[in-house]
């Protein structure tokens, strides 16, 4: 018989920290806590296997489920001294998702299950206190109405502040147990007048139907959305937990809080959290109530007014303290915890690795291996290459000019400005216009997941460092600032106000996580400078990677940019970027518009100087590293002139009628582009273009000395290609040599971006001392996709199941990878010592960096911004580390 369900509590389990697959991470972690004797309540936990079972079999559970259900509901009955249903002792249940990765606010929670009007009674006669049943009874009706019913939430919220209102009362904690006692009617009543039916009272018919909650919920959309944000599989599945309650709101000797055991946003090691006193979890993260910090430390870093755990409840506070030096000690990482207490005793209601920015995680890990936690490996393994991307992000310039709106807890480092939206639905619109936006809302909730995904940044006026908005942007690596209690929002006319101004949807804010600042207007930023914890990683890194990293650069700027993050080399300077400089591009129209062979050479050595100086600046900043320069690549026609005046302008500098200028731009226009008359087939027809180009990458290089220049010859497909254009260069190098007495080493290789090439490699590679792989067009030529237009089904695709990835933005290891695979094996049987590398987009995805280190690349190629993240990226392919995807 398949065993379907885990049992937990009372210093035991039948699962550990190993089995998350199967038990999900909150229900490993709770067995985990349980058989190392923390004061875990008992419960247990239905396995995902159940899940992938009950959309195998139209939604049916297996048949010996529920038997085993039962049992183990008797098993807690037996450890709390209650019964699940009974009218004068009832157990009443929480009933939470857990699936393997975690999920913040993605999936369905029900707390106070096995309420009704009976068990109520009970309870009150076993608690002694009124109010606490009948808050807990109305919060259970509108949660189960919400998640399991689907009625939803705003109409439970809507009677509530009706009656508050009718009753003069500015906090919920006004109310009592009679007011509850109305409202929980009500609630009853809402659900009866939306539904048609009364609200479940039988206590198992309340728990099945919140265990379906659950597993439905493993489908809905917003759960799809994260999943594929996160690149999670939708046939892992979810776990349901079901958990004796213990109560935080039962008066002034319980809480309810939230805790780290270090600082998940800067990664400093004091404890870390928040707690609300006579409250229930949801109260904590979903910003009803603003939480109280943790410590006195955090207080006053934070100039709070409201008094610490540490103050106001100081043994349950160094109880929980050493709760927290066992975990981290236990697992080893910062932990993410929840805990209650109830009448004066700490209860463990979760634990898992805590999500942490960037520089937390950088701070974290670098911290722990010099404390001896973990090792150096251990530590570069636990940095995400992707989320560097949040110590890139610039910040707001100290010294700039600014005008302060408000201020509120900083959720998420970072800086970033756009125009105001309202609404998830407008950021996700204004976004595919290209518009750049500040998500504002009063909370955020998980239906908000795809706009805040799209957003610049993130504006909460509620909520703590632990809500909804904080944790989802800290995860995303977007700049939030949350609880910004001096801003108002009114939906109604998209507006907020601030100071006494009024900003409009579509105003420009700035937004600073890192202090916590609303600014007016777009505030000048600058970039971060990398040092400390990252410097320190970053050696670790070098010493553990066995790949190296170039950049893609051909400006001045972009080459220091990848010196200044650790690029050895440029493994792709486009040449046909430095042409669309206004003192150039006049040449080369000219160059496109000659008729004859004396004209083009002519409009071409016009051009030789400025190519000349470019190729001189990069190799002075590149310092001896290796310069991979690629020869003209795009078609002619993108730099014909499209204005009447650029027209003109050519046509004098042509020595030409405008009319003639047209119908050359007219004779050029090619309907597939992309596969038209372009790279290597320009050098073949045009020769004088290329030489031109060669004979500016060699003077150079005799100028400049001590380089060893790549000439990179684009869209090969048959080794006669390559070999015209590679006797062409050889003859201009040797002219060079001659003309300006030097001596300097070259390569000449090919971009291996048709699959022709890829095929074809041993024979390419008898010429070729070296291949980059240009992935970009190696997976257009390879799905017959155009990478400008695909973006509009292939996103469908991605949620239909149809791909996986978006195949341009992490590498297609089964088709493209296969024919990278196919040049290298080929190419290296030609030539052992043939240099291999990539210079596609896919260089700075993390899971492609993985598959080129496999496939035996020497090198990856990526741009400046991402080198960093492909430095960590192949240092963790080295240690076998599975790669993720930024898809």
């Amino acid at each position: 018989m398949t065993k379907w369900v885990y049992t937990f509590g009372a210093g035991k389990a039948d699962g550990s920290a190993t089995m998350k697959e199967l038990l999900g991470g909150k229900g490993a972690n709770l067995a985990e806590m349980s058989s190392l004797g923390l004061p875990v309540p008992p419960g247990f936990t239905i396995t995902t296997e159940v899940c992938t079972a009950y959309y195998d079999n139209d939604r049916q559970y297996p048949d010996d489920l529920k038997s085993q259900v039962e049992t183990a509901i008797s098993a807690v009955e037996a450890e709390v001294g209650a019964k699940f249903g009974d009218a004068a002792n009832p157990l009443l249940v929480s009933v939470r998702s857990g699936a393997r990765a975690s999920m913040p606010g993605m999936m369905d929670t029900v707390l106070n299950l096995g309420l009704n009007d009976e068990t109520a009674q009970g309870l009150v006669a076993k608690s002694g206190d009124e109010r606490f049943v009948y808050d807990s009874y109305r919060r259970f009706i509108q949660m189960y109405s919400d998640v399991v019913l689907g009625v939803d939430h705003h109409h439970f919220e809507e009677l509530l502040e009706l009656h508050k209102e009718d009753k003069d009362f500015e906090l919920d904690t006004d109310l009592g147990a009679d007011d509850w006692k109305t409202l929980v009617e009500q609630y009853k009543a809402k659900v009866n007048e939306q539904l048609g039916r009364p609200f479940p009272l039988d206590p198992q018919e309340q728990l099945w139907g919140a265990i379906g909650a659950v597993f439905g919920s493993w489908m809905n959309q917003r759960a799809i959305t994260y999943r594929r944000l996160h690149d999670i599989p939708a046939d892992w599945g979810t776990a349901v937990n079901v958990q004796a309650m213990v109560f935080g709101n039962m008066g002034d000797d319980c809480a309810t809080g939230v805790a780290f055991t270090r600082n998940p946003s800067t990664g400093d090691n004091h404890f870390y959290g928040e707690y609300l006193v006579n409250a229930q979890g949801e109260d904590v993260v979903a910003g009803i109530r603003t939480p109280q910090p943790l410590t006195i430390y955090e207080r006053e870093l934070g100039g709070s007014d409201l008094p610490s755990m540490e103050e106001v409840m100081p043994s349950l506070y160094k109880e929980l303290a050493v709760v927290r030096d066992r975990l981290e000690a236990h697992y080893t990482d910062m932990q993410d915890m929840e805990f209650t207490i109830q009448g004066g005793k700490l209860w463990m209601l979760q634990t898992r690795s805590g999500k942490r920015t960037a520089k937390a995680a950088l701070k974290m890990a670098v911290d722990m291996c010099e404390e001896g936690l973990i090792d150096r490996n251990e530590a570069v393994r636990r940095i995400d290459p992707a989320h560097l991307d949040q110590l890139l992000h610039p910040m707001i310039d100290p010294n700039a000019d600014k005008t302060v709106l408000g201020r509120g807890l900083p959720a998420s480092p970072g800086a970033a400005c756009g125009k105001v939206v309202f609404n998830a639905e407008d950021a996700e619109e204004w976004s595919k216009r290209g518009e750049k936006v500040i998500l504002v809302r009063i909370e955020t909730s998980p239906e908000d997941i795809g706009g805040m995904h799209v957003a610049q940044g993130i504006l909460t006026t509620r909520g703590g460092m632990t809500s909804h908005a904080a944790v989802v942007a800290r995860g995303m690596g977007t700049p939030c600032v949350s609880g910004a209690g001096t801003i108002s929002v009114d939906y109604k006319t998209k507006t907020m106000k601030a100071l006494g101004k009024v900003i409009a949807e579509g105003d420009v804010i700035s937004v600073d996580g890192t202090s916590g600042e609303i600014l007016l207007g777009e505030v000048p930023m600058i970039q971060p400078e990398l040092t400390g914890e990252f410097g320190k990683l970053m050696v670790w890194v070098d010493e553990i990677r066995t790949m190296k990293v170039r950049a893609n650069a051909e400006t001045p700027t972009d080459a220091q940019t990848a010196r200044d993050f650790g690029a050895e080399g440029i493994g792709l300077c486009r040449t046909e970027h430095m042409f669309f400089d206004p003192a150039r591009i006049i040449h080369i129209r000219e160059m496109i518009v000659a008729t004859e062979e004396a004209g083009r050479r002519a409009a071409l050595e016009k051009l030789l100087p400025y190519q000349r100086e470019d190729f001189i600046s990069l190799f002075r900043i590149m310092e001896g590293l290796p310069v991979t320069i690629r020869l003209l690549d795009p078609p002619l026609h993108e730099f014909l002139p499209h204005t009447e005046a650029d027209m003109v302008e050519v046509a004098k500098a042509a020595g030409t009628d405008v009319e003639t200028i047209r119908r050359h731009a007219e004779e050029l226009h090619e309907f597939n582009p992309m596969l038209g008359h372009r790279g290597c087939r320009l050098g073949v027809t045009y020769p004088e273009i290329y030489e031109m180009q060669a004979r500016a990458i060699f003077e150079a290089a005799a100028e400049v000395g001590g380089v060893t220049p790549e000439v990179m010859i684009p869209l090969v497909a048959v080794k006669e290609e390559f070999e015209r254009l590679k006797a062409m260069i050889d003859r201009v190098a040797d002219e060079v040599k001659k003309d300006k007495r030097a001596a300097f080493d070259y390569l000449v290789g090919t971009m291996i971006e048709l699959p022709r090439a890829a095929l074809r490699a041993g024979e390419i590679a008898e010429g070729a001392e070296f291949f980059s792989f240009g992935t970009n067009d190696l997976t257009q030529t390879t799905y017959g996709l155009s990478r400008d237009d695909a973006g509009r089904f292939l996103q469908i695709y991605q949620e239909m199941g149809v791909i996986e990835r978006d195949p341009f933005v992490s590498l297609d290891q089964d088709g493209v990878g296969e024919l990278v695979k196919i040049a290298v094996e080929r190419g290296r049987a030609t030539r052992p010592d043939i240099k291999l590398g990539i210079c596609g987009e896919h260089g700075g995805d993390p899971a492609s960096v993985h598959f080129f280190n496999r496939a035996g690349l020497d090198y990856v190629s990526c741009s400046p911004f991402r080198v960093p993240i492909a430095r960590l990226a192949a240092a963790q392919a080295a240690l076998g580390v599975e790669g993720e995807s930024n898809a």
